[in-house]
Formats: structure tokens, sequence, C-alpha cells
């Protein structure tokens, strides 16, 4: 077996790279990371460069594969590590660029490296320490894996980090009413009286899949999107060409919901969907309306769920004001190595924090709003 490069997702078929997947989740397929490339949202401009690894045998077939970008920056990935780069640079040393296995701008657990056997799994590590053995690199960072790759990570010497995110569960709810059912009574009546008063202002919703999702659909929703970033200031992330190539070549997994007061849409959400979850990714609004965030982020992907079946809804990263709605603390995990001393520096560092972090995970669910949490 031998190590490939790739500049673009592009250089390997995508019939290949997806038939190492195991499951629909959506982030990690070709067309994701395909649109990504292709509509000028990843790239060298970005601070985003492609530099994807393959793992192949002697007749081309394909053994394993990481997503893999060499970073110039640390904007887009929601595991912080700003100060770890100050403290390199502040010893004269260069932080970037960094290696990152990651799904650009997307802190949603899933598969990330991606492996036929344990034999090409340890290649790829092996292929990125030799990077950082030549220092072509200050290190390497693994984000939002659900644990496959744990022990192989861990017998290389990489180093674990905790995070918390809040989820919500499904628990074979058949209507939302049996959610509320579940909670305590004050919070079954601050849920009604906020689902409530978006309802008195006259906005409803409407929900779009699948072929509904034309040119003049993203047209729509764009602004939305854009809106979140331009109020602080900020360039989107992505540019209106990735929603129309994912529409296009993902359709099935897209859901896009709009929040219309009369004859105007005032907000706009878009979610990804797979066999087990619903991910709550990108949301705007152009007019403020009491407690829309909340319906339309929250309780409508709740009720998607419920709707579709869904075990599990992923609203995003952070927000801690998502508890008292009922989304569960979850724990979250990154794998990094560094150069050293930096890499040892960083090792103490974490093993303390990852006590405050499971500290606070279990903390938090006395937030929750349940009867009895589970």
């Amino acid at each position: 077996m031998k190590i490939r490069q790739l500049a673009a997702i592009e250089e390997v078929p995508a019939e290949q790279w997806d038939g190492l997947l195991t499951n629909d989740y959506p982030f990690i397929r070709h067309a994701f990371l395909a649109a990504l490339e292709a509509s000028g949202s990843v790239g060298v401009e970005q601070g985003w460069e492609p530099a994807h690894l393959l793992v192949v045998n002697a007749d081309n077939s394909l053994q394993a594969a990481l997503p893999l970008y060499r970073k110039m920056h640390s904007y887009g990935e929601y595991v912080f590590d700003f100060q770890w780069a100050q403290a390199w640079e502040r010893a004269g040393q260069d932080y970037y660029p960094k290696l990152l296995a990651a799904i650009p701008y997307s802190p949603v657990q899933g598969p990330r490296l991606l492996a036929r056997c344990e034999t090409s799994r340890d290649l790829l590590l092996e292929y990125i320490d030799n990077n950082l053995l030549h220092k072509q690199s200050s290190g390497a960072h693994l984000l939002f894996n659900l644990g496959e790759e744990n022990v192989s990570l861990q017998a290389a010497g990489w180093v674990q980090r905790l995070g918390c995110q809040f989820h919500w569960f499904n628990r074979g709810y058949q209507q939302f009413d049996d959610f509320l059912a579940a909670c305590n009574s004050r919070k079954r009546k601050n849920f009604r009286k906020e689902r409530q008063a978006v309802e008195a202002q006259g906005i409803s919703f409407h929900w779009l899949s699948g072929a509904q999702l034309t040119t003049q659909v993203w047209d729509r929703f764009y602004p939305f999107y854009a809106a979140t970033y331009l109020k602080r200031g900020q360039q989107p992330y992505l540019t209106p060409a990735f929603f129309r190539m994912l529409g296009d070549s993902m359709p099935d997994a897209i859901r896009l919901v709009f929040a219309r007061h009369g004859d105007r849409d005032v907000a706009g959400a878009f979610f990804l969907a797979d066999g087990n979850a619903l991910y709550g990714r990108y949301w705007g609004c152009l007019e403020e309306y009491d407690r829309l965030h909340f319906e339309t982020c929250f309780y409508q992907g709740m009720e998607r769920c419920i709707a579709e079946g869904l075990a599990r809804f992923d609203a995003g990263a952070q927000g801690e004001h998502k508890l008292i709605r009922g989304f569960e603390p979850v724990l979250t995990q990154s794998w990094h190595k560094l150069q050293e001393p930096l890499h040892a520096a960083v090792a103490d560092f974490l093993v303390r924090e990852r006590e405050g972090v499971q500290a606070y995970h279990l903390e938090a669910r006395g937030y929750l709003p349940y009867r009895q949490a589970e």
C-alpha cells in the first residue's frame, strides 16, 4: 500500500471515496467536500488548502482516506487553539501552517479517518508523523471524531481534548406534545408560551427538500445565511454557489425551512439529515421577531425529527440556552499532536481542562427540563 496526497477532492472518484463510508452521514461525503472546494468556500485563498490523504493498493483500490487541510489560521474550526498558537509564536516558532483533519466550518461529530483495516489507518498516521518530523507543520489536529480511531491515535502519541455540545434526543415521541409530557409543568408552560408568541405574530413555517431546492430557493435563502455574519462585521464562510451545488448533488440530505410573515420570508434555516440524525447548521433573519430564533432553530427541528423518526437533533455548537429547552449535554472530542516542547505543555493543560469539562458536563444535566433527567 502507498500514500497519495490530493490537492483537490475531485482527484479521487466519488464512488471510490464514498465506498469507504459505512453510513449516510452527510458531511464526509465526496459531494459535500467537493461543493466546498468547487464553490470557492474552501481553498488556498481561504486558508484551507486541501491536502487529503489516500491509502491505495498496488491495483489502485482505495483502502483508506482522510479529509485533511493545510491551515493558515484557526478560524472555522470550533476547537479553539489560539492560545497555543500565541505561545508557540512567542517562542519564535511558526504555528501555521498546521494540519487539520476536519470538516470545514462544521463542528459536527462523525467519522473522520476512513479505513478498511488497521494497517491502512496506521499508514495515514505515520505519514502525518513524518510531516511533523520534518517540521513541515507545527502539528496535526483531528476534530469531532466519534472514536473509531482513538486507540490508534493514542498509540501514536496524540492527546485527546474534550468539549461539550447540546443535542436533543427523540425518545420515541409521536408528536411534540409527547416531548412536553416528559418535561416538568413549569417548563411545559414556558415552551408553549414561546411557541404561541411566534404564532401570535402571524408567522408560519414552510419546509423544502429534494426537488424543491431550485436556484430561486437558494437565492431566497442566502441573504438570511449571510446576514448572520454581516451583522458581526464578518464575511460569510460559504459562497452562494456552495448551496446551489449541494442542492444539486445532495438534495436527499437537505432540509430547508423558511419563516414567513404574510407573503414575505423573514427568516430561514438550513439543516442536513441522515438516517439517524438532523443537523442544524445555518440560520438567519432580516427582521427581528420575538422568539423566532428558538422556534425556527429548535422547535421546528424537534418536530422534523419526530416526523421523520430521527433519533437525535444536533442544533450546532455552543449555546447553554439549549439546556433549558431539552438539549442534553454531550461530550465531544478532538485529538492533537504537536511539535515539542509545545506538545508536552498542551498535554499537561488538557489533563486539567478535561477535568473541568467533565465536571461541567455533569453539572449541566441539572438544568434540563425533564421531570426526571436520564
